[in-house]
C-alpha cells in the first residue's frame, strides 16, 4: 500500500494516477461480502432516495408558526402542529438512517481498511468499496439539500417547545408504556434530533465523528486514510480519463471526491492540503472546474468547492501551499 501511496503523491503539472484493480461503475458484490452487503445496503443505500425526495418535499411552517406564537389559540397552535407533524416524521427518518450510519460505517471500515492492504482490500471486496461511494453520494446530496431548507429547525423547535409544555405526543393512547415514560422517551429523542440537525452539514458531521471514533479505537488512520485516499484515485481517474461516462456517472464521482477529500482532511493529522498529500488538490479543483459546465447546478464548481472550502479541517494550515489554499477559495 505504501507504493499506491508514495505513487499518488503528484506534482501539480501531473494529472495522471495509479490504476487500481476495480471500476465502481461496474463493482458487483462477491460471495465472501454479500451477506453484509446485503445488510449495509438495505440500511445505508436503499433508503436514501427515498429520504431524499422527503426532504425535497419539505413544505415549511413558518406562517403557522407565526400566527401560534403572536395569538396562541388552540385553533392556532394545532394547525401550527399539524404543519410541522410532517416534519417531525422526516427528521425522525432521517436521524433513524443517521442511527444506522453510526451503526454501519464501523462494520464497512473493518472489512476495507483492516490487514494493511487496502488495495488488495478493495479489489477483494468491490461491492462494498462501491457502497461506501454511495454513501459518500448520499451524504452530499442529503446535506446539499439541508443547508436549502433554513427553516427546517426553526419548525423542529417549535413541535419541541410543544412537547415541553405537554401539547403534542405522536404516541397514541394505546402505546404500552406509561404516559410519563412515552414523554420521557419522546423529549429525550427529540433533544437528540435536536442536536442533530443544528450542524449545517449534518450528515457529514455523523460521518466525520463515526469514522474519527473507529480510527482513533483500533489505530487505523492510515488504513482508513489510505482507503478514501483510493477512493478519490478511482473517482478522479474516472471523470479524467473516461470522456464517455454520462453527466450521471460524472456528477457521483465529483461528489464522490469532495467527500472523500473532506474525511481524509479529518483523518489524517496532515489533513488533505499539504504539499505531500496523496491527494492532488490542485487537480482535483481542475477536473471539477473542466466537468463540471455539463452537469446542472446543484454540482457546479461553486458548489462543490464550498463543501470542501467550509467543511475541510486543514485548509488555513500554515502547511497548506498557498496556491492550493487560494485555488480552494477562488471559486
Amino acid at each position: 500500500m505504501g507504493q499506491f501511496i508514495s505513487g499518488l503523491n503528484l506534482r501539480a503539472s501531473e494529472v495522471l494516477v495509479p490504476e487500481l484493480g476495480f471500476d465502481l461503475e461496474s463493482a458487483t458484490p462477491c460471495t465472501e461480502e454479500l451477506q453484509l452487503y446485503n445488510k449495509l445496503s438495505s440500511e445505508l443505500v436503499q433508503p436514501g432516495p427515498g429520504l431524499l425526495e422527503l426532504l425535497k418535499g419539505y413544505v415549511p411552517a413558518s406562517d403557522q408558526i407565526r400566527d401560534a406564537i403572536a395569538k396562541p389559540t388552540p385553533e392556532n397552535e394545532k394547525r401550527a402542529l399539524d404543519a410541522v407533524s410532517p416534519t417531525v416524521d422526516i427528521l425522525r427518518d432521517i436521524f433513524e438512517y443517521a442511527s444506522h450510519l453510526e451503526d454501519g460505517l464501523p462494520k464497512l471500515l473493518n472489512v476495507l481498511c483492516k490487514g494493511g492492504d487496502v488495495t488488495s482490500n478493495l479489489e477483494k471486496n468491490q461491492g462494498l468499496a462501491k457502497l461506501f461511494a454511495d454513501v459518500l453520494d448520499f451524504v452530499f446530496e442529503f446535506d446539499h439539500l439541508k443547508m436549502r431548507s433554513p427553516t427546517l429547525q426553526n419548525d423542529f423547535s417549535y413541535y419541541r417547545r410543544m412537547l415541553q409544555r405537554g401539547r403534542y405526543s405522536s404516541n397514541g393512547p394505546d402505546e404500552s408504556v406509561s404516559d410519563l415514560r412515552s414523554a420521557m422517551i419522546e423529549d429525550d429523542q427529540a433533544n437528540r434530533i435536536s442536536l442533530f440537525i443544528a450542524y449545517p452539514t449534518p450528515m457529514l458531521k455523523s460521518m466525520i465523528d463515526t469514522i474519527t471514533d473507529f480510527v482513533n479505537k483500533n489505530q487505523l488512520q492510515k488504513s482508513v486514510g489510505d482507503c478514501l485516499a483510493a477512493l478519490w484515485a478511482t473517482c478522479f481517474a474516472t471523470v479524467s480519463k473516461k470522456r464517455t461516462q454520462g453527466p450521471d456517472t460524472s456528477s457521483f464521482c465529483l461528489k464522490v471526491m469532495v467527500v472523500s477529500i473532506v474525511l481524509y482532511d479529518h483523518i489524517d493529522p496532515n489533513g488533505a492540503f499539504y504539499r505531500n498529500s496523496p491527494i492532488n488538490i490542485k487537480n482535483s479543483v481542475k477536473v471539477i472546474q473542466t466537468v463540471n459546465p455539463q452537469l446542472v447546478t446543484e454540482y457546479s464548481a461553486a458548489n462543490l468547492l464550498s463543501a470542501i472550502r467550509y467543511n475541510s479541517k486543514h485548509l488555513n494550515d500554515d502547511t497548506t501551499p498557498k496556491n492550493v489554499r487560494n485555488l480552494v477559495l477562488a471559486v
